[in-house]
C-alpha cells in the first residue's frame, strides 16, 4: 500500500514540476509569452516641443521665446494681466481607452501672483467633458523650470474623441511652458 501511495505522490510531483517549465498558453495582460514579465512602458501619444507656434490654439498673449527654454530650443511665453486659461493644443480622437493618459510639461514663472497649473479636458461623445488639473503642486511667484503632470483615468469603453491641453494662470505674471507631452500608461501605478 505504501509503495502505491509513494508512486502516486512521485507521479503527482513529477507532473507538477513538468508543468512549471511549460507555457500555459495564456499571457498576463501586457506580458509577452516566453519572456519574463516587465513593467509596462509609458508611450508618448503626442509631443509638442513648443519651438514654434504651429498647431497652437491660443492666438493672443503668447509668443515663442528662443532665449528661455527647458530643452534649449525655445518655449512658449505667456504674459497674463489677470486670471486666464490658455488653450494650447487639441488632439482629436486618440483611440485610447482602459488606460491612464498623462499630460506632462515643464513650467517656469516670474512674478506670478496666484497659481499656475496644467489642465486637461477629455471630451466623450454623447456624454460631455471631464477635466483633470495638476493642483497638487501649482507654481507661484518666481520659479525655475519645474516638471508638472496631471493624469486622467480611462476605463474600458471610455474613449475621448478630443483632449484639450491648457495651462491655467489664476492671477497675473509671466509663465513659460515647454516640452509638452501626452502619454499613455497602465491604469495602475508604474
Amino acid at each position: 500500500m505504501r509503495t502505491i501511495a509513494s508512486s502516486i505522490l512521485v507521479s503527482v510531483v513529477a507532473l507538477a514540476l513538468a508543468g512549471c517549465g511549460k507555457e500555459s498558453g495564456k499571457a498576463e495582460k501586457g506580458a509577452v509569452p516566453g519572456k519574463a514579465a516587465t513593467a509596462v512602458e509609458v508611450v508618448t501619444l503626442k509631443s509638442y516641443p513648443l519651438d514654434e507656434l504651429e498647431g497652437l490654439v491660443a492666438g493672443t498673449g503668447v509668443a515663442i521665446d528662443t532665449t528661455t527654454s527647458a530643452d534649449g530650443h525655445g518655449s512658449l511665453a505667456i504674459t497674463a494681466d489677470g486670471p486666464v486659461t490658455v488653450r494650447l493644443f487639441e488632439t482629436g480622437d486618440l483611440d485610447v481607452e482602459d488606460a491612464r493618459i498623462i499630460y506632462r510639461a515643464k513650467l517656469r514663472c516670474e512674478g506670478v501672483e496666484g497659481k499656475v497649473y496644467l489642465e486637461m479636458w477629455c471630451s466623450f461623445p454623447g456624454i460631455g467633458e471631464a477635466f483633470s488639473r495638476a493642483l497638487q503642486a501649482p507654481l507661484t511667484g518666481t520659479m525655475e523650470w519645474t516638471s508638472q503632470e496631471t493624469p486622467f483615468f480611462l476605463k474600458a469603453g471610455e474613449n475621448p474623441d478630443n483632449v484639450k491641453l491648457n495651462v491655467v494662470i489664476e492671477g497675473k505674471g509671466r509663465v513659460w511652458i515647454d516640452d509638452i507631452r501626452l502619454e499613455k500608461g497602465p491604469l495602475g501605478d508604474t
